[in-house]
């Protein structure tokens, strides 16, 4: 059944913003147009006090780590929390299942319509299959730096991938845990699709560490799990440029978390990639290490910035909004505005779904959330409201 539906503030966010327009939705909630509110008769208008926004596009998390909620400590460090879920994550399937299930749900309720989500394990594909969610599944590989694990661990992985449902590709995990040889393998299995590529890039100190000089935590995480490094040889370059150097180039790609990213490493990735986007998970970037990125250097340098929530292993809820609630607080000097193209068509766009979610527009089923409030949204303490599911 078609519905009609307005508010004192549309905010398409690839546009003006719209008033005194109503959206026309077929009974699927595709927007089949915006018309003028005195072309309408005014009983047939569902009627919003406050704005209207597209529904979030979460482009980092791991879903299969949903059972891990509260098991590790806020605050440690990427290595040791890396341990932590190393060692950690072993659970029996109903728990792991009903966790998944239960997250699933929970963002949908909190307006995420797609979501780039890690997978290591076949955990989620059951519950992803079955959502309402559309999921983008980055299925990780990683060889920990030792050539001779590098098929095993692109076969384990290519096992993984064939069995995921809907958009998907083969992914590198980070820098410091894939040799050269993986990236290739993985880059040949890509090659005749244009999937985009998610990796963790720059999450700590201790990465670039290990590619400037062979130092610091990362070191001691592979001695500890008796692995050598004899055969990694580091560039003396921050360990984006290890990217830059295997991965393929002519993929769009989604470079996450970047907390330690510079300039100078925003502009060599710049320098070789197309279609480049920079994924931050602010909530789950103080659980971990107590940072945040350089915004204004992503903002200064026009980055096209995107949003995830991470795990629940590394977060305390799985919601866009409260990602860009986070972000705010400690950088009031973000408009509002951006944030929400952040939150919405920039992660659209990395996903390759923009063709339907992201914005407001004919054509497209962005979901539509309602915000309750009496100012235009680039008035708005967004740490004061919350925004609710209409479609």
């Amino acid at each position: 059944m078609e519905r009609k539906i307005s508010a004192d503030y549309i905010i398409p966010v690839t546009g003006e913003v719209l008033r005194d327009k109503v959206l026309v939705l077929d009974e699927n909630g595709k927007i089949e147009a915006i018309v003028a509110s005195e072309s309408v008769d005014a009983s047939d208008v569902e009627y919003f006090k406050g704005c209207l926004i597209p529904g979030f596009v979460n482009t980092h998390c791991h879903l299969e780590l949903s059972h891990m909620k509260a098991m590790i400590n806020t605050g440690t460090g990427l290595i040791p929390f890396i341990s932590e879920v190393v060692t950690k994550r072993g659970a029996q399937t109903e728990v792991i299942q009903e966790a998944i299930q239960a997250a699933d749900a929970a963002m949908w309720q909190n307006g995420i319509m797609a979501v780039g989500d890690i997978s290591n394990t076949v955990d989620s594909f059951q519950t992803k299959a079955l959502s309402k969610i559309q999921y983008y599944t980055f299925v990780e590989a990683f060889d920990l730096m030792q050539s001779n694990d590098t098929e095993r661990a692109f076969n384990d992985a290519l096992q993984v991938f064939e069995l995921a449902p809907g958009k998907k590709s083969l992914v590198p995990h980070a820098p410091y845990s894939c040799t050269p040889a993986l990236i290739q393998k993985i880059n040949a299995a890509n090659s005749k699709t244009n999937s985009t590529i998610s990796i963790h890039n720059q999450e700590t100190v201790y990465e670039n560490d290990f590619f400037i000089s062979k130092t610091g935590q990362l070191i001691e995480f592979y001695e500890g799990f008796g692995l050598s490094l004899d055969q990694f040889h580091h560039n003396g370059k921050p360990s984006i440029h290890y990217l830059l150097e295997h991965i393929d180039i002519n993929q769009p790609t989604l470079f996450v978390h970047n907390t330690m990213s510079t300039q100078s490493d925003f502009r060599a990735a710049y320098e070789k990639i197309n279609k480049l986007y920079w994924a931050t998970c602010a909530n789950a970037n103080l659980f971990i290490e107590n940072r945040l990125p350089a915004y204004d250097m992503f903002l200064n340098m026009h980055a096209q910035m995107t949003i995830g929530t991470d795990s629940l292993a590394s977060n305390w809820q799985l919601s866009i909004w409260d990602e860009m609630c986070t972000i705010k607080k400690y950088n009031s000097y973000i408009p509002n505005e951006t944030l929400l193209k952040w939150a919405t068509i920039n992660g659209a766009r990395a996903l390759q779904m923009d063709d339907d979610l992201g914005s407001i527009s004919p054509g497209k089923s962005p979901g539509l959330l309602h915000i309750k409030c009496t100012v235009p949204f680039d008035q708005l303490n967004i740490e004061k409201v919350r925004p609710i599911r209409v479609v």
